[in-house]
């Protein structure tokens, strides 16, 4: 165990003690700082040079505090590993500190080599130190180092004038640090005789924690802001999704969308005109949030402007797609378009670009596709359309890719087969059950949800039996 020499007194222990009082509450301050400053790099999961070098330089300058004071002295002073210990740490603090003045654009950007060089003879001094011991010479080139480096850092940001408030207040307390740090390097033996430099940081880190704060501030602000205007954004986004679902004896349609983020890309309408026949628009815009939600809404005024080509699907995504075209801001939909007619027993299908949709007519899932290109690529693009017999009970499935894209832990996707099994699954289930069904088999799937899920399912009861007269 360390133990006092026996040869000093306790009032020698208690007048160093008075004297270290001050250096030692300072540095456990310090050292504080620069573990608060280290947790939040390590909870915020993103590298932050410059948190992280402010947290080297506070916690050496704190350490090396803690190691000139006379009670440690006492403690250590017999053992002679102790000396080139401290004095090493006296030559790293530098090492963080021009670091940290470099990335907080106290320097230039060509004092890049300025930085590199002093970093390198610190680290040479302080290696030196460990092998070779405390040579004089040693502290000698420290000092000089010091005190020609800090002047030019300080001449260097009042010659960049004053960039915003938050630099001015770092370089207050800099130039507060600075002039504390020449006096103890420079007049400090002669004069007072008593270490000031310490006051001069503890000031430089109040000036960079009133910065911190007030940035933080002023990200909740506007993180505050964001969300609100997210919000809005979402609900606007939900106001061009339909109300209700169509109320018809012959069909029974439902849907549910899941956005990945706040807002995103995805879109279906339906365009019923009468009792007998309903059209079903489903649409996935490239890209996520809200320049996708945009995308969404121009989808729907496109959609709207064609209500009159409802019966007939290529000319309905035509329409669309010219009036896209040159809109998009180079993001592109895709889209599927069903119209079905009970009356005549038949469907009419067509799509640009979009995953096929899914029939399940007695208990087999088949595939029907007839793609062209994507909405808004390509000015005068032509659709066509494919028409198939309706039969009584058959369900249609239209969805976005982000159902069959979805990726469990190993990165394997959901994948067609696997939703056509789903839906075989759900045969007996209602649209509304089919829906949640379909969303939740994908979620148990997946890692993480990497897409919007969009899916919307329509089942065709049969043409209404007409009222007889009595």
């Amino acid at each position: 165990m360390l133990a006092l020499d026996p040869q000093i007194t306790a009032s020698q222990v208690l007048h160093a003690f008075h004297h270290d009082e001050p250096f030692l509450l300072l540095g456990a301050s310090f050292i504080t700082v620069a573990l608060l400053c280290a947790a939040f790099s390590v909870l915020s999961r993103k590298f932050d040079a410059l948190l992280l070098w402010l947290a080297a330089f506070a916690f050496l300058y704190g350490q090396r505090l803690w190691l000139d004071t006379q009670i440690l002295g006492f403690t250590l002073a017999g053992e002679p590993f102790f000396g080139r210990i401290n004095w090493a740490i006296n030559f790293l603090t530098p090492v963080p500190a021009f670091l940290f003045f470099q990335k907080a654009g106290l320097l230039p950007r060509r004092g890049k080599f300025f930085t590199a060089a002093l970093v390198s003879l610190f680290l040479g001094l302080a290696i030196t130190v460990i092998f070779a011991g405390r040579l004089h010479i040693l502290h000698t080139i420290n000092n000089v180092a010091v005190i020609a480096a800090l002047p030019f850092v300080l001449v260097r940001t009042y010659l960049q004038g004053a960039v915003n408030r938050d630099f001015v207040i770092m370089r207050r307390g800099l130039l507060c640090f600075v002039l504390l740090a020449l006096w103890d390097n420079t007049l400090g033996d002669f004069w007072l005789h008593r270490i000031v430099e310490p006051y001069g940081f503890a000031v430089f880190l109040g000036c960079l924690g009133y910065v911190a704060a007030r940035r933080a501030l002023q990200r909740d602000r506007e993180y505050s802001d964001i969300q609100q205007e997210l919000g809005l954004a979402r609900r606007m986004q939900l106001s061009i999704l339909p109300a209700s679902f169509p109320s018809s004896q012959s069909f029974q349609v439902a849907a549910k969308y899941v956005p990945m983020t706040s807002v995103a890309g995805d879109f279906y309408d339906f365009l019923q005109t009468d009792e007998q026949h309903l059209g079903l628009l489903i649409a996935d815009v490239s890209g996520h949030g809200v320049p996708a939600a945009l995308i969404a809404s121009m989808v729907k005024m496109a959609a709207t402007s064609q209500r009159a080509q409802a019966a007939h699907p290529a000319a309905l995504l035509a329409g669309m797609n010219a009036a896209l075209c040159g809109n998009t801001q180079e993001q592109y939909v895709t889209a599927a378009y069903v119209y079905l007619d009970a009356h005549a027993r038949e469907l009419h299908y067509s799509a640009a670009g979009h995953p096929a949709m899914l029939l399940l007519r007695n208990g087999a899932v088949i595939e029907i596709a007839e793609n062209g290109m994507l909405l808004g690529a390509v000015d005068g693009a032509s659709y066509f359309s494919k028409s198939l017999p309706l039969e009584a009970g058959d369900r249609l499935l239209l969805y976005t890719d982000g159902l069959i894209e979805a990726r469990d832990a190993e990165g394997k996707l959901f994948g067609e087969e696997s939703l056509a099994v789903e839906v075989k699954t759900s045969a007996r289930m209602t649209p509304f059950e089919t829906v949640d069904h379909l969303i939740a088999a994908v979620q148990r799937w997946a890692r993480t949800q990497d897409d919007d899920l969009t899916v919307l399912v329509c089942d065709f009861v049969g043409e209404p039996i007409p009222a007889t007269a009595d």
